[in-house]
């Protein structure tokens, strides 16, 4: 085969050879030289996920877009529905508006809000059953109370056994039985009768029975004169309401203090006549402070309990007689009471010392004793009430001055 000569200038009208040596070379494009010049300053990946998240934004628009039209199309046709069929037969006006209403979508405004919480909250079951607490140091009729959301009276009634009606007789280490609700719990005795339980209580035999804590059916129980309950039992009665009795402070009065000889052997055993009072009680303490429980018929606490220091001297809040004066044994420790006169006597308990004898006139100021913490008492203090022939024991807040 005939060699052509490369030096040779080529024919113009021979097509051009194509030679199968050598690669095509061909002029990079904008796109390809911005690209090899990421790659080449290593930032392809993150050029990779911006261009990732935009596609994604693009493809959640065109779905957005898409819905909305059809929406659009599908209230549409419903109007149109709504709309021929008024025109060919009149609704009455609650169902035109109720087909307007499908009509036109709801605004925003009108639409329901809710919060998201992805918390699932389960509301707190009642409690049904008897807990065993423990007194802690600090703890006091009150704030037990408070801390089992009961009424002070439904924790004091529900421990007769233990408190014996004396709110004062809570210490620390002492175990009481709180009741699931307001109300008041009863150990059944052999011989007891369930209409007489709740009789006594002031609640119906029914209000026992279906109280779910109690585990009592009417058919199990039998007769309820003489029902099928295990003496011993601690029945929950709902809304119960106990009595309190008055064997701690009675009325003693100067003609007859002997009435408080089974309080205590500070009880006085003659008649007295002496000074009258003039009915305007100063305070017996310096300190007017409280100091623990207050004035709470409710909760069987007749007087105040006034804050002080060991000793602080305790003075006559008017004229009278003293009509007691020394221990009480139902928790009061050491103890006086002066008779005023016109039906009215004052009473202070807890007292370090006693400093009067029975029988003796005292006059507003006079000094009784030193205030301590004798008795069911925590801490020093003074317990005081007083105490009206026709009133009863009243707030002693209303009357000091």
């Amino acid at each position: 085969m005939q060699q052509k000569n490369p030096f040779l200038p080529k024919d113009p009208n021979q097509p051009a050879e194509i030679s199968t040596d050598e690669p095509i070379q061909t002029a990079p494009n904008a796109t390809q030289s911005l690209w090899e010049r990421i790659r080449h300053l290593g930032l392809e990946p993150a050029v990779m996920r911006s261009l990732t998240l935009v596609a994604t934004a693009a493809m959640m628009a065109l779905v957005v877009w898409v819905m909305s039209r059809y929406y659009v199309s599908v209230e549409g046709q419903r109007a149109a529905d709504v709309k021929a069929v008024s025109a060919t037969q009149p609704l009455p006006s609650d169902l035109e508006m109720i087909f307007a209403q499908v009509a036109e979508p709801a605004v925003e405004s009108d639409a329901i809000r809710r919060d998201v919480n992805l918390d699932t909250v389960l509301p707190m079951r009642a409690r049904t059953e008897i807990v065993n607490y423990i007194v802690q140091a600090g703890d006091n009729l009150f704030s037990i109370a408070e801390r089992f959301n009961l009424k002070p009276e439904t924790v004091l009634w529900s421990n007769r056994y233990v408190l014996g009606d004396d709110p004062h007789f809570i210490y620390p280490g002492q175990q009481l039985l709180i009741s699931p609700v307001d109300g008041t719990l009863h150990r059944w005795s052999a011989g007891e009768g369930l209409n007489g339980v709740a009789e006594f209580y002031k609640v119906t035999p029914d209000e026992i029975i279906n109280f779910r804590g109690n585990h009592l059916t009417a058919a199990s129980l039998g007769d309820y004169a003489s029902p099928n309950i295990t003496p011993g039992t601690m029945l929950v009665i709902p809304g119960g309401k106990g009595e309190f009795t008055d064997w701690r402070t009675p009325r003693i009065t100067r003609e007859e203090p002997a009435t408080a000889v089974n309080v205590g052997p500070g009880a006085c055993t003659e008649s007295y006549d002496g000074v009258v009072g003039t009915l305007n009680f100063r305070w017996p303490v310096e300190n007017h402070t409280l100091s623990g429980y207050d004035y709470a018929p409710s909760a069987n606490h007749f007087g105040i309990d006034l804050v002080g220091e060991m000793g602080d001297p305790v003075r006559t809040v008017d004229n009278g007689v003293v009509v007691y004066a020394g221990w009480n044994d139902w928790g009061y420790g050491n103890m006086v009471v002066v008779d005023h006169g016109f039906g009215w006597q004052s009473l202070y308990g807890h007292l370090a010392t006693v400093d009067v004898i029975c029988g003796q006139e005292v006059y507003a100021g006079d000094l009784l004793g030193g205030m301590g913490d004798t008795g069911a008492a925590d801490g020093v203090h003074l317990h005081f009430e007083l105490r009206s022939d026709k009133y009863g024991r009243v707030n002693p807040w209303d009357f000091l001055q």
